[in-house]
């Protein structure tokens, strides 16, 4: 049998069939250097060097992990590294499921608000958009960005407009003053013509 000499440093010999790629080191990093007395894995917070670093740690992570730290047996250090493998997918499908949920909570938020239902309207009653794209319209999830202070406050909002004659994408910048909204620039652009309708004039 082997001689386990982990967590004797360089003079550590790694067994064969455990320096292998670790996920854990590659989805969780630095957490994982923490875990596994493998901190050059914080060389992930220097700028240029973090996206190379990644899988760096994956092709020695399970090296630097022998080395680094004493294990009971090679049995205890690869059910450690599948449970480490394990957490980094959770992780990393939790953080996926919450940029998500923020996209569309956002959008939501995008959608109820005071500047959408305004473009909206202006989009509706404009003779020329319903003569593109006919009507009833159907519009996708509003994106850009939107800031308010007490009062006052700017919007900036992109949304895709569709109706039964064709589509297109409409953009809007609009301005709150004393908690009223007030479009100042509107545009409709028609997909495929790529002709643009100025809605405020």
């Amino acid at each position: 049998m082997e001689k386990n000499n982990s967590g004797q440093g360089a003079a550590a010999t790694v067994p064969a069939d455990l320096d292998r790629w670790n996920w854990g080191a590659f989805l969780l990093s630095w957490i994982w250097g923490i875990g596994n007395n493998t901190f050059i894995a914080f060389l992930m917070f220097v700028p240029l060097v973090n996206f190379a670093m990644i899988f760096v740690l994956g092709v020695k992570g399970s090296a630097w992990a022998w080395r680094n730290k004493r294990w009971d047996s090679a049995e205890q250090f690869r059910a450690v590294q599948r449970r480490w493998a394990q957490w980094g997918v959770i992780a990393w499908l939790g953080f996926a499921a919450l940029a998500v949920a923020l996209f569309f909570g956002i959008s939501a938020a995008f959608k109820d608000s005071d500047v959408f239902k305004l473009s909206l309207a202006k989009l509706q009653s404009s003779e020329q958009v319903t003569q593109m794209i006919g009507t009833p319209m159907s519009t996708g999830m509003p994106t850009g960005q939107m800031q308010t202070s007490g009062p006052q406050g700017s919007a900036s909002l992109s949304f895709a407009v569709e109706g039964p004659k064709g589509k297109g994408t409409a953009y809007v910048e609009a301005v709150q003053d004393l908690g009223q909204w007030t479009i100042k620039r509107m545009v409709f652009e028609q997909d495929g013509t790529r002709q643009r309708l100025d809605l405020m004039h």
